[in-house]
């Protein structure tokens, strides 16, 4: 089989800083290695097209059904029409589950799917079948390989990298986002509504974060929240004029690291883009409408993070007094994000990169 590499870059644009990192090092590595990257509207292809262009082996692919706009092609039905095109490519990279139906419904395919991961933190959905069907998964750190060996995962088919996306390069350029200089919140609640502080509290947060003065605001939730809370577009709406709320809804900005990066006090509940903002330690809050005994859930490890609100009342005092109170929470912080994202240098990048190739020398010589 003729070595080649395609990436599945079909889904939310927040799979590509998890993925990109590793066409970059790819292309480095093996200047005349064929690699695919298949996209399936034109927002993506505006994205992708010239991150590509400096790599001669790197071509970007519209998948059939490419859509010439924004709107996400439906992803199973893009699935089924791409399987003649990658049935004869050796390797597969993709950084979602819904791509890996591919091998578990047709595993007699010759293609071997490497699935990278793109959410880390304790509510990961480790448990989908459908993990196991890929032939090769890379995970950002041991503690992370771990939770998959004990769910049987043999132990040739996983590997730890290191966080991946540390080491994307395209961020959205820093610009100033607000007018007064003050400290900066990001509210970024889960998309999952029993994971989520936004179904009972979201609209009243925002409120309450409108109302006050003391900090400015990035309000960014989840893509998929976007996409199902329709209550929300007017929710953000109506502060979107206030010189101190910067509102986001649609741009690459949401998912590129750019908002943890730019932010000085993380506001949330479960979402994985905690254990991104604790590369650097900064202050945290999180929000706990079910009051829930989470102490000895290590669903809720993250939250040893920082202080938990269970009451609506104490969330303006509990963000005041985070800085000052972030002394307590610093070796937690620490440890969280070094137990679930492994070495965040942005050197995973290149051992992703490294794994690939090796899956692609077993598949091209037919073991």
């Amino acid at each position: 089989m003729t070595p080649r590499v395609a990436f599945l870059l079909l889904g939310e644009t927040l799979l590509i800083p998890h993925l990109f990192p590793i066409v970059e090092k790819l292309a480095e590595r093996s200047p005349d290695l064929p690699i695919d990257l298949w996209v399936s509207n034109a927002a993506v292809e505006w994205l992708v097209t010239p991150w590509a262009a400096p790599w001669a082996n790197v071509r970007v692919r519209r998948s059939p059904g490419f859509r010439h706009d924004a709107r996400p092609a439906p992803k199973l039905a893009t699935l089924a029409r791409l399987v003649p095109r990658l049935a004869r490519v050796p390797v597969v990279v993709c950084a979602e589950q819904t791509s890996l139906w591919i091998p578990r419904l047709l595993p007699w395919l010759p293609p071997r799917f490497v699935k990278t991961s793109h959410g880390v933190g304790s509510m990961s959905a480790r448990d989908d079948p459908r993990r196991m069907a890929a032939h090769h998964t890379l995970v950002p750190s041991e503690q992370e390989r771990q939770t998959y060996l004990a769910r049987g995962m043999p132990a040739e088919r996983i590997v730890a990298t290191g966080y991946v996306k540390a080491a994307f390069r395209q961020r959205t350029p820093a610009r100033a986002l607000f007018e007064t200089p003050r400290p900066t919140l990001l509210y970024a609640p889960h998309w999952q509504p029993h994971r989520s502080s936004w179904p009972a509290w979201g609209q009243a947060i925002v409120t309450a974060l409108a109302a006050q003065r003391a900090w400015n605001v990035i309000l960014a939730p989840h893509q998929r929240l976007v996409e199902r809370a329709p209550e929300l577009r007017a929710a953000l709406a109506a502060v979107a004029d206030l010189p101190h709320v910067h509102c986001d809804l649609d741009s690459f900005a949401m998912v590129d690291g750019s908002y943890t990066a730019a932010a000085d006090l993380y506001l949330g509940d479960t979402s994985s883009q905690l254990i991104e903002f604790l590369i650097r330690p900064r202050p945290a809050v999180f929000l706990d409408p079910l009051a829930r005994q989470w102490e000895d859930d290590p669903d809720y490890a993250m939250w040893r993070a920082g202080e938990v609100v269970t009451d609506l009342d104490a969330l303006l005092p509990a963000i005041a007094r985070a800085p000052e109170r972030h002394a307590h929470f610093v070796s937690a912080q620490r440890e969280i994000a070094e137990a679930a994202l492994g070495d965040s240098s942005g050197a995973g990048a290149a051992r992703a990169a490294d794994e690939v190739l090796r899956v692609l020398a077993t598949a091209t010589a037919g073991r």
